[in-house]
């Protein structure tokens, strides 16, 4: 707040009457009562509590007030003050008057979030005001009788610009365009007060469409491949001024390194076709209810790869003779449907110049497993080096830099392709990790672009008018339409220029669920006659978590994992992953077991797993969860649970949430571990008892792995974990360097177990947890345990692409075929689930010892071991068997088995 004493203004009836008029006034006035000097710190412009919502309305959460008089007042100059209690500074006024009743029901349905604020309605004479108000500063002003200011603040204008300007431009074509041999550039910047073109070494003035709010300009096909940048002169309320901002296009096709420059380029040009790019066949599209995804890093996949030939680069995908392509192929061949790659658009945490990055410069090898002097080495050049997971956004429809072999240019373009031919040729479909909720800066910083040009419009502001940052960064709103617009219009081009087969929304519940269905029809629309792909075939998933300034529909219908139900979008499942591992990610004690980490059955030394009745309790309530989770999460499943009562899936608890969620199969995607939280491997390092042999490791974390990709609908697995990858214990490794992140593809280089203790800006409260197991020869496994759980994993990732019985396409197929014969019986064991599933049964044993489990209602029916595991790589499962006169199936510990009927 600003000051402790209020000054008057010119009277009322001089600031309705003047065209323009001063807010200073040469008579003062001390406060002299505490209400006073109260109502003098409302004077606060560096905030924006005021929304202007239509060109019609203001909302300000004000109380109502007698004999006050409300106004807008706005500066081109942007020099309106409050200082000291007086308003100063030169601005022309809009008159209000305030709406009995507040709201409207549509209105209150539009801005949910604003229900309870009051109403002014701007004064019909100064309609014709509002356009010219947008392009300065603005601010809303309460007055008393005497015209002495008892409130000011900054208005947000976000509804407003939608109001008076989507209509036309959410049909604009922005960014570079090519007609005609004509080179054509646009950008959307209602508020600017001019925008220039900056061309190679020109500057050329752009034309601004009054209807539109769409500044553009059009050139000779010459300006083709030129690189180019906007100044945009607008109000900026970050720094209370007005600037002219030099910025790249939000809607760049291409870039120069480090994203210094926007490039002129079309992406239809054949110079950036590979070879063979136009004739691309892809593998048959997999629906999403049946996609068995492997998520992965660019960087991770072949750094460390000793036989590619471009490590770290898009081309490591080309290199069909290395270690990490003959693995994808090998996953490809046994059912592996997508890869999953983390974000490859350009994003602002890594130097895209090699020469501009930095190293360890310490011989990480020469320290102990769990010495903490690694960690150190590495956190010295984390913020230079070449690693970062990428959820920093920069420009969404470019491919990242430091990934090519020239990030100056359109290499980067051109390897992209490469890439995604490269997996399509190993016989897997290319998903993107795409992160439209966030974006790595906002205001006047370096890496801010969006916020640049339009001023509190891309970004999602608070009451305040503050940016949001609940997803870690500057949040946008997806829920504005232009921002709405960048999102689909990123996407289609990501689908019809790069041949995308599939995108993974990061933080999805902080969309709309209408914006992404909005993608989905966009996607939908693509037909290989007209875009060269087929848009229906495009899957969509993501994170439908709701937390932050939106959750619970606060401000719109969010894409949560409740409300994307029955649309086709799967949303990942945390259920059966909790249930799985133990616990959850952010316990402070990362020994919290689960069904595959011991609990009850084989139990640790953690206290805070409480007492053996308590484990058996948590651990009974776990395999209902998992029993959910092998429905597809349904929300209609009706089975018995642990404690024989007849439930659906939607009435079993998930943390005080309904676990059951799904309307089908294919709207929750199964998994137990992602690049988030401790690797599965690590994850198990923690939670099973401290002198668990590797063997035992191994065969636990094939069982945990079995829960999420024999599961009804789509299912993910962190690449590598089938070779029991260890990132060291780290739990958030995005920018924990090669050292930590890399994938070993050949077991004589291990797993990454014992690389010293994980950084400790993110682990240092587990680390004394970590130095013992890091030290202990126990934990790390030879190539007979990652070789081994590898080629057991392909076998289950084989028996569920080729049985129909894991592809249901109905919840009511779900409910006639699939069953837990044993569940509420005082047959059930902790540690075991059975599943019968059609023609098939699928006996999960968690436990350290053979178990039998005897469904009588099966006896005298002829089942067997299915082949793919009966002439498979486990030979522990070999051993697996079936007593037919009692209906009893027999199963050796950690294992999971699965019988066909004769």
């Amino acid at each position: 707040m600003t000051g402790s004493r209020r000054r008057t203004l010119v009277t009322t009836a001089l600031a309705l009457l003047a065209a323009v008029a001063p807010l200073t006034s040469s008579a003062a006035a001390t406060p002299s009562t505490p209400a006073a000097a109260e109502a003098a710190d409302e004077l606060d412009l560096t905030k924006a509590r005021a929304q202007w919502i239509d060109r019609d309305t203001v909302a300000w959460d004000l109380p109502d007030a007698a004999a006050t008089t409300h106004e807008v007042v706005y500066a081109p100059d942007g020099r309106l003050t409050a200082r000291d209690g007086k308003l100063s500074g030169e601005g022309r006024h809009i008159r209000l008057s305030r709406a009995e009743g507040g709201l409207t029901d549509a209105q209150r349905e539009k801005y949910p979030h604003l229900k309870e604020y009051a109403a002014y309605t701007v004064d019909p004479r100064d309609r014709d005001q509002v356009r010219r108000a947008l392009t300065g500063q603005v601010i809303a002003v309460r007055k008393d009788a005497d015209g002495k200011p008892l409130a000011a603040t900054g208005v947000q204008t976000q509804g407003v610009l939608d109001d008076l300007y989507s209509a036309a431009a959410t049909k604009a074509d922005l960014g570079p365009r090519f007609h005609h041999g004509r080179t054509s550039l646009a950008v959307w910047a209602p508020t600017a007060q001019s925008v220039t073109l900056e061309l190679g070494g020109a500057t050329v003035p752009m034309r601004r469409d009054d209807a539109s709010g769409v500044w553009s300009v059009s050139g000779p096909k010459a300006w083709a491949g030129t690189s180019y940048r906007y100044a945009v002169k607008v109000w900026a309320p970050s720094v209370q001024k007005v600037v002219t901002n030099k910025v790249t296009d939000p809607y760049s096709t291409a870039l120069t390194a480090d994203s210094a420059r926007s490039l002129a380029v079309d992406l239809g040009d054949p110079k950036l076709a590979p070879t063979g790019w136009e004739r691309l066949r892809k593998p048959e599209a997999t629906p999403l209810r049946d996609a068995q995804i492997q998520e992965l890093h660019i960087r991770d996949f072949s750094v460390a790869d000793r036989t590619s030939r471009h490590p770290g680069e898009y081309r490591a995908f080309t290199d069909t003779a290395s270690d990490g392509m003959k693995h994808l192929r090998k996953l490809a061949r046994a059912g592996t449907s997508y890869v999953h790659l983390l974000p490859a658009f350009d994003f602002g945490t890594v130097p895209e110049r090699a020469e501009a990055r930095s190293r360890p410069d310490c011989d990480l090898k020469a320290f102990a497993p769990d010495s903490d002097e690694q960690q150190a080495c590495v956190a010295e050049t984390a913020v230079e080096d070449g690693y970062n997971w990428g959820y920093d956004p920069v420009h969404y429809t470019v491919p990242e830099g430091s990934y090519a072999s020239d990030p100056d240019g359109t290499r980067r373009t051109v390897e992209f392709r490469q890439m995604v031919q490269g997996l399509n040729g190993a016989g897997l479909r290319t998903v993107m990790d795409v992160v439209y909720n966030h974006t790595v800066a906002s205001g006047q910083a370096d890496k801010s672009v969006l916020d640049k040009i339009v001023p509190g419009y891309y970004q999602r502001l608070l009451p305040d008018g503050t940016v949001a940052t609940s997803t870690c960064c500057a949040n946008t709103a997806p829920e504005n339409a232009m921002m709405g617009k960048l999102v689909v219009d990123s996407l289609v081009t990501w689908a019809k220029e790069y041949k995308i087969d599939g995108f993974r929304f990061d933080l999805m519940g902080h969309h709309p669920k209408a914006n992404i269905l909005a993608v989905r029809k966009a996607l939908d629309a693509l037909t290989p006659g007209k875009d060269g792909v087929d848009g229906k075939k495009i899957i969509l998933y993501g994170e439908g978590w709701n937390f932050g300034e939106v959750a619970d529909d606060a401000r719109f219908v969010q894409a949560t994992q409740k409300n994307m139900a029955g649309t086709g979008i799967a949303t990942f499942s945390d259920r059966a992953r909790d249930a799985v591992r133990g616990g959850g990610p952010f316990d402070g004690d990362p020994g919290v077991q689960g069904f595959a980490s011991g609990l009850y059955t084989d139990p640790n030394s953690s206290k805070a797993n409480g007492t053996s009745a308590e484990q058996k309790a948590r651990l009974l309530h776990y395999q209902d969860l998992l029993k959910v989770g092998l429905t597809g999460n349904l929300a209609s499943y009706t089975f018995t649970d642990s404690a024989g009562r007849r439930v659906k899936g939607s009435q079993v608890d998930y943390n005080g949430a309904p676990a059951g969620y799904a309307a089908a199969p294919g709207d929750a995607l199964s998994y137990a571990d992602a690049h988030d939280n401790e690797s599965l491997y690590d994850a198990l390092a923690f939670k099973l008892p401290a002198d668990t042999k590797p063997a035992d490791r191994a065969r636990m974390q094939v069982l945990a792995m079995a829960t999420a990709t024999l599961a009804q609908g789509p299912s993910l697995s962190q690449a590598g974990s089938d070779l029991l990858r260890s990132k060291s214990l780290d739990r958030n490794s995005y920018d924990s360097g090669d050292w930590f992140n890399a994938i070993h593809w050949s077991c004589r280089d291990g797993n990454g177990f014992g690389r010293g203790l994980p950084p400790a800006a993110d682990n240092k409260d587990k680390w004394t947890f970590a130095k013992p197991l890091l030290a202990s020869s126990a934990l790390t496994p030879g190539c007979r345990e990652i070789d081994g759980a590898s080629a057991a994993y392909r076998d289950l990732v084989r028996l569920r692409a080729t049985e129909p019985a894991f592809s249901l396409k109905t919840a009511a197929d779900v409910q006639s075929r699939l069953s837990f014969p044993l569940s509420g019986t005082p047959a059930e064991t902790p540690g075991v689930v059975t599943m019968r599933l059609g023609d098939l049964v699928v006996v999960f044993n968690a436990t350290p010892d053979t178990r039998t489990q005897r469904v009588p209602a099966l006896a005298d029916t002829a089942y067997r071991l299915h082949p793919v595991q009966a002439e498979g790589a486990d030979t522990t499962v070999r051993q697996a068997s079936y007593e037919r006169k009692s209906g009893t199936f027999s199963v050796p510990a950690r294992t999971v088995a699965v019988f066909e009927r004769r």
